[in-house]
C-alpha cells in the first residue's frame, strides 16, 4: 500500500480509523498528520490513542511541543510543532531522538520536514466544503520501498 484515502462523514468515524489504524505501527514509526485547523488531526490522535487505551490522557501539545504516553513497553510520542520557527528548533529540543524509542505522531510536520526521517507516514486531512462532518485522510508512505 503505497497512498490510500479514507473518507470519513464523523469524528467517530475519524476515530475508529485511526484506531485501526494504530493496531498496525510498530515502535520508530513516524505518523505526520497535515491539514488546516479543525480538519481532524486532534480527533485521529484521540482514537490512536485509544487503540492503546490512552483515550482519556490526551492533551494537546500546543504548549508543550510533545506529550508522551506509555502503555506497556511501547512509548508514543505526540508532537504539535506549529508554533516552532522552523526545524532547528525541533533539533534544539532532541526532536529526532524521539524517533527510534517509540511511535511519534507529529502535528504541523510539513514545518520540519527536513528533520523528519527517510521513512515516514503521512497523512493529508481535508474537508469538504459541500458536507461539514466529511474529512478525507490522504495517507502516503514517504521514502518507502515499493
Amino acid at each position: 500500500m503505497k497512498n490510500y484515502t479514507f473518507k470519513s462523514n464523523s469524528e467517530n468515524e475519524t476515530k475508529e480509523f485511526a484506531k485501526k489504524f494504530a493496531s498496525k505501527l510498530n515502535k520508530g514509526d513516524v505518523l505526520v498528520l497535515s491539514g488546516d485547523l479543525g480538519s481532524g488531526k486532534t480527533k485521529f490522535t484521540e482514537g490512536f490513542l485509544s487503540y492503546f487505551g490512552l483515550e482519556n490522557e490526551i492533551s494537546s501539545p500546543t504548549f508543550t511541543i510533545v506529550n508522551e504516553y506509555q502503555k506497556n513497553d511501547i512509548n508514543i510520542y505526540h508532537f504539535d510543532v506549529y508554533r516552532l520557527e522552523d526545524s532547528s528548533e525541533f533539533y534544539a529540543i532532541g526532536g529526532e531522538e524521539y524517533f527510534e524509542k517509540g511511535i511519534c505522531i507529529i502535528e504541523w510536520g510539513e514545518l520540519i520536514e527536513d528533520a523528519l526521517p527517510k521513512k515516514y507516514i503521512k497523512i493529508d486531512f481535508s474537508r469538504n466544503s459541500e458536507n461539514e462532518n466529511e474529512r478525507i485522510l490522504n495517507v502516503k508512505l514517504i521514502g518507502q520501498d515499493e
